[in-house]
C-alpha cells in the first residue's frame, strides 16, 4: 500500500476489493494512469450532480489539473453557482419517499423546486442570478456579441457581482474554478435548463435575440476542434457520471470527425469510465455497456473501459479523491 496517500486513499485500497468497489478502484487507478501517461481528461455531469455539492471535490480536481474540459447538462452549470449564492436557503427533505400530492403542492407555493431530497429557492437562487445574468445576456445582446451558455456564467462570476451572496466557501464552487482557469465546457441542451427557459422568456418578449446565445451545433463544431488540437500522444479520456446528453453529445465528436469529415486518422476516445445505474435491457444510452460504443466507432478495442454500477454522489468523489491522493 502506498504511503503518499492520504487515510480515504488508504482506506479505499483496503477495503474495496471485490465488486462495484473493486470496479471502482480499477476505474481510479486507470485515470491516474492515464493522466500519468501524458493522457487529457473530459468529464460529464448529468443528473443534479451540481446540488448534490459534487464541486467540494470537482473544484479541487480543476485546480490540480485533473480534468481538461467538462461537459455537463445546463442544470448542472447554473446549480453550482445556485449553491454558491443561496446555500443557506435550500430545504433538506430526508422524507421525500412520503410526500404526498399536496405536500408537493405546498412545496411549491413556497418556491421550493425538490430535488429528491433538496430543495433549491425558487427567490435565492433562480431570481438571484436571474437579474445579474440578464444584464450580461441584455449588455451582449445590444453590442452584437454572441457567447456560449458557459461564457455567460463566467462573465458573471469572474465580475465579482455575485461575491456578496457567498454562502459557501467559494473553493468548493466547480464553476468558480473552472472560470478562474478558463476550462472549457460544453452545455448541450442548455434549453432546458431554468436559466435557459428564462433566456427563452425574454427571447418571446422580444427583449433579447435567440442568435446571442450560440447554439448547440456551434459547442459540437467549438468541441470538434478542440478535440483535433488535444488528441495528440496518449490522447483523451472520457470519464462520464451518469448518462443522457452530457455524455451522449461529446461521445459523438469522434465517430463524426472520423465518418461525417473522412478524417480516418481521428483518434478513438483513449479511456472510458462510466458511473450509472441504469439497467442495460430498457435500450437506454445511459444504460448501454462500454463495449456498444465500439460499434458506433466512440471507443476502441483496446480503449481501457470501466463500468460502476452504483450511485455516482458515493463513487464520484471517492474516484476523486484517490486521484487527488486524498
Amino acid at each position: 500500500m502506498s504511503t503518499t496517500r492520504g487515510p480515504i486513499s488508504q482506506f479505499m485500497e483496503r477495503n474495496y476489493l471485490h465488486f462495484n468497489a473493486a470496479a471502482m478502484m480499477d476505474a481510479a487507478k486507470g485515470y491516474e494512469t492515464h493522466l500519468d501517461e501524458g493522457g487529457k481528461m473530459m468529464i460529464t455531469l448529468a443528473g443534479a450532480m451540481s446540488t448534490a455539492e459534487l464541486g467540494i471535490s470537482l473544484a479541487e480536481m480543476i485546480r490540480q489539473d485533473k480534468v481538461a474540459i467538462i461537459s455537463c447538462t445546463g442544470a448542472n452549470l447554473e446549480e453550482d453557482i445556485m449553491n454558491l449564492v443561496a446555500h443557506s436557503h435550500y430545504k433538506r427533505v430526508p422524507n421525500y419517499r412520503d410526500l404526498s400530492p399536496q405536500d408537493e403542492w405546498d412545496l411549491l407555493e413556497n418556491h421550493y423546486n425538490r430535488v429528491t431530497d433538496t430543495c433549491i429557492p425558487e427567490e435565492e437562487a433562480f431570481r438571484r442570478l436571474q437579474k445579474h445574468i440578464h444584464k450580461i445576456w441584455k449588455d451582449a445582446d445590444n453590442a452584437g456579441e454572441r457567447y456560449f451558455p458557459h461564457e455567460f456564467m463566467y462573465k458573471m462570476l469572474l465580475s465579482g457581482d455575485l461575491e456578496q451572496y457567498y454562502e459557501i466557501d467559494p473553493k468548493n464552487s466547480w464553476m468558480l474554478a473552472a472560470a478562474e482557469k478558463n476550462l472549457p465546457i460544453v452545455v448541450p441542451g442548455w434549453e432546458d435548463s431554468t436559466m435557459g427557459n428564462i433566456f427563452a422568456s425574454y427571447v418571446m418578449k422580444s427583449e433579447l435575440k435567440a442568435t446571442t446565445m450560440k447554439s448547440g451545433i456551434e459547442y459540437m463544431g467549438w468541441l470538434a476542434d478542440w478535440y483535433i488540437a488535444n488528441s495528440e500522444g496518449k490522447g483523451i479520456g472520457f470519464f462520464q457520471i451518469g448518462g443522457g446528453i452530457a455524455g451522449d453529445f461529446p461521445i459523438c465528436v469522434v465517430p463524426m470527425l472520423y465518418q461525417d469529415m473522412e478524417m480516418e486518422n481521428i483518434p478513438f476516445w483513449s479511456y472510458f469510465c462510466q458511473i450509472s445505474d441504469s439497467t442495460t435491457s430498457y435500450g437506454s444510452y445511459s444504460g448501454a455497456v462500454p463495449n456498444e460504443k465500439i460499434t458506433w466507432g466512440k471507443l476502441d478495442i483496446h480503449t481501457p473501459k470501466f463500468i460502476v454500477e452504483s450511485d455516482a454522489t458515493i463513487v464520484a468523489p471517492l474516484i476523486f479523491a484517490w486521484i487527488l491522493k486524498m
